[in-house]
Formats: structure tokens, C-alpha cells, sequence
């Protein structure tokens, strides 16, 4: 089919996510045709590389020949039956290897389809708890200032970003915004971790006057994404845990973005040394193939549903919870990591990225150049209320699909590319820089 009546049927029929469709008056939609490892390829021959992962999803590569075969083999197999009532050996190994890569402390799965709708079981769950424990006054809940964990109508309730939110407002129940440890926040020589404390001692006084009526604290370890790539120490999460403990209010994580080997470990939490109540994951799970999320959560919060009560059960579902497809997907994903060492091959990919940032970049108009594993980021000076779009028709220019978050461009792409690719993908957002910041 010619490019032009892809993009004008696309146009007439489809309602694209996150976008002012009027826009596409003047941008057009990008055809893609086919994708190959780091590339995409869109109808007319041009090859851009994936530079954030196709919306953080897509870990190794399109089209990638392992998980491929395992989805070919699975095809054959079963695709899909409900969970209720019914389980099938997919959903069931990949909880067991979940619980496995948490130590065990997360011994319990629960299956959906996105991340929005994995926050809102963590929600619910924890608010159930609660209730089931003798406590239905615990039924509130605190995030992060900047935080964003969903688009769904429990998710906004705990995302503060006002451009998702402020539309649906008369549909929330808001939760409580406590100060986020972002690290540029620093005051003149006060390092990143010193932050962290000045955050969570604002945590402090809100657990100490409010925990009554608290059920968790949700946070996205290390990374807050959409609210342009904040990046904090470890050193809050080791805080906020020992305060969620004192006050007895439940822990989420929402790893939703930051899983799987994006922050440098495989779990953001790890490298504080802690563990979460419950832990949300999405996006990389399914390496980029199929919809998948999962809430992982701590025995004590499973007894506390066990009963002969129906009404104790937790009452949450999805048609497609646990899809066998999606499930072997997954599973494919945590044996290329068990088979390729990914984390330490990821740690020499992050330091060539580091390398062709910190030259290209010294000399540009940007500030607060930043890395968290296979994150990079920096913010741009002065560049103008529509530099994001500016930026992405740069981008692509270059041959990149790159889109910034406001004035903030990151990096966030699969785990397969090698050092001369690396430093191309570094090179080709810097081009892109320099043509956006040039164009009026």
C-alpha cells in the first residue's frame, strides 16, 4: 500500500495516544513497515534507530530471533485461557522465576495487560488490605511530587503531572504529593544523597501526622519518568522504607519503566538494599511483543485475602490476565538475560554512552547531563515552548526516533547495541540538538 493512503486512512481512523491529532496537519505520522533489531523502517525504506525503546518497551531488539521462536513454539501450544478457575504452566513459571528474582520476598503474581492498570491493583490491593486487617480508615495514598504512574483513573489519582491530570480532575480522589529527591535540587555543595534526606525528612512529618488514614507510599524507584527523567539517590528509598515501616504503611514500586535492567540492576530497588510491599512491572517484561503487567506482593499481603469469604477475595480481574502468549514472551525475556550476562554487558554499553555524551555535549547549551544505567538525559537552556516537537522532526531527520519530555531529551534504548552504534545514537540526537536549537 502506497505511504500516502497509510497516513490518510491512519488519520480518518485511528485516535492516536497522547496526541493533539491536529497537529498532524503539519508533522506527519511515521509509517513503520518493519523493525530489525535497533532499527525501525518505515514505508519508504528509512531506517531510524529506536532510541527510547519504543515507549521504554522493547528490550532486545525488534524482531528478535529467540523470542520469536519461543512465541512460534507457544502458537502451537495455547494462546490463551482465562485465569479464573484455570491456570496453564506460562503464567505459572514466569511467577515462580519472579518471585525468584525478589529473593522470594514477592512470592505472589497478579496479572494485566499495562502498566496504568498494575498500578491500580497495587492500589487496590493495599486499600484491601487494609479493610480486610480491621483498619478501612488506611484508605489514602502519597506519592512523589513529579510522579507518574498511569493514565487510568486510579493511576492519575497518584500522578502529578498536571498536563495527565488537571483534565480528569473532577473524576480523582487526589492523593498527597510529598517532596521528590531530585537530585538537581541540590543547593551549592549538597550532594544528590543529602537531598534524598531533605525529602524524606518532608516524608517524615507527613507519615508521623497522617499514617492513620495512610495505606502506601507509591514511588518509582530511582527514575521518574515522565515528569522529564528525575533522577534521585538510592538513599530515599532506604529512608522511606524505614519510615513506611515505623508507621506501618505499605511500600509500592512502581518499576513499571525502571525494570529490567534499565537503572543499572534488575530491580531499581535493589541498589538501595530494600524491598517493596508490592512491586509493579510492565513495559520490558514482554521485551516490547505483547501487553503484559504484573503486581508482585509480599506473603503477609496475600494472608490477609485468604478467607472462605468471598468478599475478603481480592475482586479484580482481567479477560486477558496471564495470556499464555504474553507470558512465554516474558519468559523468553528472562533467559536472554540468564544466557547473556545482559546486566554486565549493559554496564559497558552505559559507560559508552556516558563517554560519547560527556564529549559531544560539553560544549552545548544544556545542564544536568545525567545517567542511571541505560538512561541518559540532559535538559536544554532556554529552547522554547515547542522544542519537543521541534526536536522529534529533528531527530527523525537524523534518523533517530528520539521524543523529548518538555525541555528534556533522554536516551532509553534496547539492550543490543554495540560501542560504534552507541556512539552513532549519541551523535545523531546531538545533530538533532543543534538543528532544533538553530530552527526559529
Amino acid at each position: 500500500m502506497p505511504e500516502r493512503d497509510l497516513l490518510a486512512r491512519s488519520l480518518a481512523a485511528v485516535w492516536h495516544p497522547c496526541t493533539q491529532m491536529k497537529h498532524h496537519e503539519r508533522q506527519p505520522l511515521l509509517a513503520i513497515a518493519r523493525g530489525d533489531g535497533p532499527w525501525l523502517e518505515d514505508t519508504s525504506g528509512r531506517r531510524l534507530i529506536d532510541g527510547i525503546s519504543s515507549w521504554w518497551t522493547n528490550l532486545f531488539g525488534h524482531c528478535n530471533p529467540r523470542i520469536n521462536a519461543a512465541l512460534q513454539d507457544q502458537l502451537g501450544r495455547l494462546e490463551h485461557a482465562m485465569l479464573a478457575g484455570f491456570t496453564h504452566e506460562p503464567v505459572v513459571a514466569l511467577s515462580e522465576r519472579l518471585s525468584a528474582l525478589t529473593g522470594g520476598s514477592l512470592g505472589h503474581a497478579f496479572y494485566a495487560s499495562d502498566g496504568a492498570s498494575a498500578t491500580e491493583i497495587a492500589l487496590k490491593m493495599s486499600q484491601h488490605y487494609w479493610r480486610n486487617s480491621g483498619q478501612p480508615e488506611k484508605n489514602r495514598f502519597l506519592c512523589l511530587e513529579g510522579s507518574y504512574h498511569g493514565e487510568t483513573v486510579g493511576a492519575l489519582a497518584v500522578t502529578d503531572v498536571a498536563i495527565f491530570r488537571d483534565a480528569y480532575a473532577p473524576l480523582l480522589r487526589p492523593a498527597a504529593t510529598v517532596a521528590t529527591p531530585d537530585a538537581r535540587r541540590a543547593a551549592a555543595g549538597e550532594s544528590a544523597a543529602q537531598v534524598a534526606r531533605r525529602a524524606a525528612a518532608v516524608l517524615e512529618q507527613t507519615l508521623e501526622r497522617d499514617h492513620r488514614q495512610i495505606a502506601a507510599l507509591i514511588v518509582e524507584p530511582l527514575v521518574q519518568g515522565a515528569s522529564g527523567m528525575v533522577m534521585y539517590d538510592p538513599e530515599y528509598l532506604r529512608l522511606a522504607r524505614r519510615l513506611c515501616d515505623r508507621y506501618r504503611v505499605h511500600l509500592i514500586a512502581d518499576e513499571i519503566a525502571v525494570g529490567f535492567g534499565r537503572s543499572g540492576s534488575f530491580f531499581a530497588f535493589e541498589q538501595a538494599g530494600i524491598r517493596p510491599d508490592l512491586l509493579c512491572l510492565s513495559k520490558g517484561i514482554s521485551g516490547g511483543y505483547l501487553p503484559l503487567s504484573v503486581v508482585l506482593c509480599r506473603d503477609e499481603i496475600y494472608r490477609a485475602f485468604y478467607d472462605d469469604t468471598v468478599g475478603r477475595a481480592f475482586l479484580h480481574s482481567h479477560s486477558y490476565t496471564g495470556n499464555a502468549l504474553a507470558c512465554r514472551a516474558a519468559l523468553a525475556v528472562l533467559d536472554i538475560f540468564d544466557e547473556d550476562d545482559v546486566l554486565a554487558a549493559n554496564r559497558e554499553r552505559a559507560r559508552w554512552m556516558a563517554e560519547s555524551a560527556a564529549e559531544l555535549l560539553a560544549h552545548r547549551p544544556i545542564r544536568h547531563l545525567r545517567q542511571r544505567g541505560m538512561i541518559l538525559a540532559f535538559d536544554v537552556d532556554d529552547a522554547g515552548s515547542d522544542f519537543a516537537a521541534r526536536y522529534f522532526a529533528a531527530a527523525v531527520e537524523q534518523g533517530v526516533l528520539l521524543r523529548p519530555i518538555g525541555n528534556t531529551v533522554y536516551l532509553m534504548p534496547p539492550y543490543v547495541l554495540d560501542q560504534a552504534l552507541s556512539r552513532e545514537l549519541v551523535e545523531r540526537a546531538v545533530r538533532a540538538l543543534d538543528a532544533s536549537l538553530a530552527s526559529p
